[in-house]
This record gives structure tokens, C-alpha cells and sequence, in this order.
């Protein structure tokens, strides 16, 4: 059998350029190595509720067309993300506005709480941050820094606020109105059912192998790349860049999560909130999801879901890579040599070692698509 592309992963970004591709008239074949589909955004029901099992994910996008585009394969809610964050004993709304301001000073007015943020930062002013400390010292003052920034970032990350380079908070959005919408953006919603349908309907009609691996498939084939490239046009590797070239100039940094789920059939409604962060150092996780508000259930039982920032090693799963300096030197190194291939295409989070929210995938796989998805055009 002959595919006009192979491609390995089947996250959003493999499903909707493999869906491109065959609607197009072309033939594909995914390979994906997790014994499911869609990658991070998969779900699955428990006791009647849609479990995110990698993680919160809440689709938002200003890019119309993809917003039009990933309605065609799903009935999306009206979901808001308004997460809360517990610093001790004490509850405050994100992102940072009126609210948590409120409840930090108890003021009452965006002139109050931008002269408190004045006289915080005002000593920072005139300095070049050094590290992501002084960087949310300059950008909110140590009021917000000390208790809704600090911990949570250091387990994010693993290591100190001042060990981390200042680039990593470019801004802190600051909004002075009492608006707990995490996102600005014109579109936002969770698909009713969750996410695993539309990786199912995206990939509808197309061959796909779960279980294996791009370097599995070969080796289980008996065959070396350059004579299995006769079976196919393409590569599309929406793996590990570093381990396609098998870590010639080095493995590239991640952090990792694990995820510690609990079903509560006994408790309707645990926390009151899909998404609660815990900021302190010394709560082990950053966060708990509960699920089932994620789709505004309100039935017996519910789940939720501790997630652990970790320490990334090979073979765990990489979450978010490690954009420092080191970190970019090293994949230039590979980017440079993955321009040179002539049939073989990386694209998403880990082939591009970048973190991309699911509507900047979506658009990056059909503007791939757009380009060379058509298989006269190989």
C-alpha cells in the first residue's frame, strides 16, 4: 500500500491535517504510539462525567475560521474559564483583576488598586530584570508575586523564581474591572460529549494504528527508513524532534505532570469550580479539576483530578518544553537540519518544541494542509 503521507501522532495536529489530506482525495496512514487517539485532549466518560485525563483543556480562539471549523465536528458550550487560587486560607479569582484585588486590600476601586500596584512595583523601577522574580516584582508588585505567582511557578517548573529567566513572564495581564474571564479571546467553549469525538470524526475514514510508534512500525517491518520512504511521499512527525534524530546533539528539556485521578461517587459537588489553583510551595500540586463543570453537570458522584508538576526524563511524557536559552540553542541545532529534509515535515507542540494552544494547532496543521496537503501537489 502506498500513502501520500504517513503521519506519526494522532493529537489534533496529525487528526486534522490526516482529515485535509483525505478530503482532498489523498491516502494517509497515522501511526500514533498511546493505545488511544487524540494525544493530550483525550477524554473518556466516568460515572457519566467527561474526564479530561491529560489535563484541563478549554478551547478559546479569536481565529473565526477555526472556531467555524472545529464546530463542524463538535456541539460546543458556552463554558467560561474563571479558575479561583488558594494561597492558605485565603481564596482569590484569576486572572489577577478587580476581584483579587478587592479581596488582597479590600478596596473597591481600579484607581486604589492601581496605586497600590504603583508603590509595589515603583521600587523595581529603572532595573533590567535579571531573573522571572524581579521581572513579576516590576510587573505586579510582591503582594501578587508572593502569593498567587511564586510557589505556583516554582513547582511548575522546579526550580526558584530567581533561577528562571526573566522572559518567561513578559507580562502579567493586569485588568482593572471585575471580569473573571481567564481568556480575552471572541470564542471559548468546552464540546459537549469532549474532545475525544472530534478526534474521531477528524480521523474518520482514515487508517490508523494505535500502539505503535514511528520507529516501532520500521523496525516491526524489517525495513531501514530509506526503503520504507518508498511507501510512502511524506513524513509528517509530530513527535519529539530530538528523538527523531535519535538525540544526536542532545536530549532538549521538558517538564512533565503526573495526574492523580479520584472518583467520588458519594460527592456531588467537591470544590464548586472546574479549575481551583493551589499557589503554595508546599501543596504539592498545582491544581484540582473537577470535571463535570467543565459541562455544567449537577448529578450524584463526581471526579476530580490532582495534577504534580515533574521532573522530566526520558521515556515520561513530555508536557511543556523548556524555552530558556540552552533549551533554544539546542533546537536550532535541530531545526536547522529537520529545513533540510525534503519529505519529511515537523509540526506541533513537540516537533516544533513550542507550546501551542489547540487553536494556534488547528491553524498550523491546516495552513500545512492549505500548502502541501493536496497529493498532486507533493
Amino acid at each position: 500500500m502506498y500513502y501520500d503521507y504517513l503521519i506519526a501522532g494522532a493529537g489534533l495536529f496529525g487528526a486534522v491535517f490526516a482529515h485535509e489530506v483525505q478530503s482532498r482525495g489523498g491516502r494517509v496512514l497515522v501511526l500514533e504510539k498511546r493505545d488511544h487517539i487524540a494525544g493530550n485532549i483525550y477524554t473518556e466518560k466516568v460515572m457519566g462525567i467527561n474526564v479530561h485525563r491529560f489535563g484541563a483543556h478549554i478551547f478559546h480562539t479569536s481565529d473565526e475560521e477555526v472556531w467555524n471549523y472545529v464546530n463542524r465536528f463538535a456541539r460546543f458550550n458556552h463554558y467560561v474559564n474563571s479558575p479561583v487560587a488558594i494561597y492558605r486560607d485565603e481564596l482569590y479569582n484569576l486572572p489577577f483583576n478587580m476581584n483579587t484585588f478587592s479581596r488582597m486590600w479590600n478596596i473597591r476601586t481600579p484607581a486604589q488598586a492601581k496605586a497600590i500596584i504603583a508603590a509595589q512595583t515603583g521600587e523595581y523601577a529603572g532595573i533590567v530584570p535579571q531573573n522571572l522574580e524581579e521581572q513579576a516584582l516590576c510587573l505586579a508588585g510582591r503582594d501578587v508575586y508572593e502569593k498567587l505567582i511564586k510557589g505556583y511557578t516554582e513547582k511548575q517548573w522546579g526550580r526558584d523564581c530567581r533561577e528562571l529567566p526573566a522572559f518567561i513572564i513578559k507580562r502579567l495581564p493586569l485588568r482593572f474591572t471585575y471580569d473573571n474571564n481567564y481568556f480575552n479571546d471572541r470564542f471559548q467553549g468546552i464540546p459537549e460529549g469532549g474532545y475525544t469525538q472530534i478526534v474521531e470524526k477528524l480521523l474518520a475514514g482514515c487508517e490508523v494504528r494505535t500502539g505503535i510508534s514511528l520507529q516501532e512500525f520500521i523496525a516491526r517491518n524489517g525495513e531501514k527508513p530509506q526503503a520504507e520512504q518508498d511507501r510512502w511521499g511524506k513524513l509528517v512527525y509530530t513527535g519529539m524532534i530530538d528523538e527523531y534524530y535519535d538525540y544526536c546533539y542532545g536530549a532538549l528539556e521538558y517538564r512533565s505532570l503526573r495526574f492523580e485521578t479520584e472518583e467520588l461517587p458519594g460527592e456531588d459537588n467537591y470544590q464548586g469550580n472546574a479549575v481551583v489553583n493551589y499557589t503554595e510551595r508546599e501543596v504539592p500540586y498545582t491544581r484540582i479539576i473537577e470535571h463535570k463543570h467543565f459541562e455544567f453537570q449537577t448529578g450524584p458522584g463526581t471526579v476530580i483530578t490532582r495534577e504534580y508538576p515533574a521532573s522530566w526524563n526520558k521515556g515520561d511524557e513530555p508536557y511543556y518544553p523548556v524555552n530558556d536559552e540552552k533549551n533554544g540553542k539546542l533546537y536550532e541545532r535541530y531545526a536547522k537540519r529537520a529545513a533540510q529534509e525534503k519529505n519529511v515535515i515537523f509540526g506541533g507542540r513537540l516537533g516544533q518544541y513550542k507550546y501551542y494552544d489547540m487553536d494556534k494547532v488547528i491553524r498550523s496543521a491546516l495552513d500545512l494542509a492549505e500548502k502541501t496537503g493536496i497529493p498532486g501537489n507533493l
